[in-house]
């Protein structure tokens, strides 16, 4: 997950980069017209990414309970065969 993070905050500081290019430069209103839309598909983009990768991280986590429970149920179930086996 983290390199999702990393590339969020990468995109991120694109964005906000782009962002203050346009505030310091003074496009021209067309071309300004044209970045801002630009930019507002950058955030909506920003946004379901985050939206994304906030999922995944709890799909992750749901995977990770679900791997330790069955872990523990293997252990239990050797431990269980290894008695029943000794003599």
């Amino acid at each position: 997950m983290s390199k999702l993070d990393a590339a969020m905050e990468r995109f991120s500081s694109a964005l906000d980069q782009l962002e203050a290019g346009i505030n310091r430069r003074g496009i021209k209103a067309q071309t300004a017209s044209s970045a801002e839309r630009e930019l507002v598909a950058l955030r909506e983009d920003r946004s379901r990414l985050a939206d994304e990768l906030d999922q995944m991280k709890a799909k992750a986590r749901q995977l990770d309970e679900t791997a330790g429970a069955v872990s523990g149920r293997l252990d239990e179930t050797i431990a269980g065969i290894r008695a029943v086996l000794e003599p």
